[in-house]
């Protein structure tokens, strides 16, 4: 039972993803491809690709995903706060952030 909890927690932040991209006007499979979804990421928020580097750095890279997802919320015309909540409790809020009417704002 557990594991299917997590499978449709996971398939949730997957399709989340999908529509935050195609939202973005990038492809929605590429939510699918480690690494790459996150050089997407860094390109929806507008950050440089070379931050992919930073995440290799132990505990700079916590600091990292919490300014990409804070930057993501503003993108989509959300709040700190909820850029916060994206890098704590991202099953929920990426979920919530594709599904939702929110619009890009480039």
């Amino acid at each position: 039972m557990p594991g299917l909890i997590s499978l449709i927690i996971f398939l949730a932040v997957i399709a989340g993803f999908w529509y935050v991209f195609e939202k973005a006007g990038k492809p929605g499979w590429a939510a699918i491809i480690p690494i790459y979804n996150f050089y997407v990421l860094l390109q929806i928020v507008g950050r440089p690709w070379w931050w992919l580097l930073l995440l290799l750095v132990p505990l700079l890279n916590l600091i990292i995903a919490l300014v990409v997802c804070i930057d993501l919320a503003k993108k989509f015309g959300k709040g700190v706060l909820f850029g916060i909540g994206c890098f704590l409790l991202g099953f929920i809020f990426i979920p919530v952030l594709g599904f939702s009417d929110a619009q890009y704002k480039g």
